[in-house]
């Protein structure tokens, strides 16, 4: 009784935070490239302010989908943007389609880089064996997919806090000497706004755990939890990064230029296969949704379920294109152009409208329900 008790809240409070984390970390932001992207040229204390303001963004938005979502009963990104947009809903959807098959080739590869880097293996062997893996825990449907997001996030955590313990016991006199001699911090809401942005969509991508959810104060506790949960380990890569300020800044995989110079070699092992585990968990919460998006659609036409080899099709067809498209164009190029596009959409077809009209339509819900009762 007890365990069922604890094991029913966590999956109230903490697993959408740690769902969220598992999709936003993916291959930019666990190897250290999204950070070197929009954190680290604003300088030291510039990409701190940026990571805060970013976090903040994150728990704002999650607590503002999750009441929306609960409300409005919304499981799948369809029936949310439906409530949200009416007939626009199809902007959204076009635009989360095209967000995914980028974000998935972002993972591919870093998968990749990392397979290249390890091993000497061509890029498109890691970015295969990172598809295949992906396919199998999403076929599997909800239950394989929140075991995957609950027991990498333990592994992700104590990899991050082994890292910083290793590299600021090496270098923690270049880490306070970068912030002692920082330039003043510039463009750090740009940056901090820009990865929130593009990023949020992991609140979409997360809404099949909302169901967990059996309150407002729910939603507003687990909401309120994903942006710290999703940017601790985030904020303890970037202080490891300061260590080699600014250089790092052009490195295509910051977490191996570290890892090379702490000279470990069976812990640089552990982390290049957590980075693959992030991966892995970020590429099920993408194709998840998309495999629920279509579940939805189907059992609205067919009286049969949707069976394990269908999700497994489904997933494999995804993702061999964002594994084609990540072969073709490479890791830094996604990252700094098709995430700053992906930034603005979202902004116009999900914050935007989140923050104005489905802000007006949950407080309307609450004084409805206060006047009634």
């Amino acid at each position: 009784m007890i365990e069922q008790r604890r094991r029913h809240l966590f999956n109230r409070f903490f697993l959408p935070g740690f769902a969220f984390k598992a999709v936003v970390i993916g291959g930019g932001y666990a190897t250290g490239r999204e950070l070197a992207t929009f954190f680290v040229p604003a300088g030291p204390m510039g990409g701190i302010y940026g990571i805060l303001l970013a976090t903040v963004i994150w728990s704002g938005l999650c607590v503002l989908t999750f009441l929306f979502a609960r409300q409005t009963a919304s499981l799948d990104y369809r029936a949310f943007f439906q409530h949200l947009l009416g007939p626009g809903w199809l902007l959204f959807e076009i635009a989360f389609l095209l967000a995914l098959v980028v974000i998935l080739a972002v993972f591919a590869a870093a998968a990749g880089s990392i397979g290249s880097a390890l091993f000497d293996a061509p890029h498109v062997v890691g970015s295969l064996a990172l598809v295949l893996g992906i396919a199998l825990f999403a076929a599997f449907g909800n239950k394989a997919v929140e075991w995957l997001f609950k027991y990498v996030t333990y592994f992700l955590y104590a990899t991050y806090l082994i890292f910083a313990c290793l590299t600021f016991t090496r270098y923690g006199d270049r880490i306070m000497s970068s912030f002692a001699n920082a330039p003043a911090a510039s463009g750090w809401m740009a940056g901090g706004t820009t990865y929130a942005a593009y990023n949020v969509i992991g609140a979409i991508v997360i809404l099949p755990v909302t169901r967990h959810l059996t309150s407002r104060r729910d939603a507003v506790i687990a909401g309120a939890l994903c942006g710290p949960l999703a940017m601790l380990p985030a904020l303890v890569f970037f202080l490891c990064m300061m260590a080699f300020y600014p250089a790092i800044g052009s490195v295509e995989l910051p977490s191996d230029y570290i890892l090379a110079r702490l000279d470990a070699p069976a812990f640089r092992m552990i982390f290049q296969a957590m980075i693959f585990a992030a991966l892995l968990e970020s590429g099920v919460g993408s194709a998840h949704a998309i495999n629920e998006r279509i579940i939805h659609v189907y059992h609205r036409h067919f009286d049969r379920p949707f069976t394990v080899v269908q999700r497994l099709g489904v997933t494999l067809t995804v993702l061999f294109g964002a594994a084609i498209v990540a072969d073709r164009v490479g890791l830094v190029t996604l990252i700094a152009q098709g995430y700053t596009w992906l930034a603005y959409t979202f902004i116009a077809v999900y914050a935007l409208p989140l923050v104005t009209y489905g802000a007006w339509c949950i407080l309307k819900h609450h004084r409805t329900h206060v006047a009634a009762a």
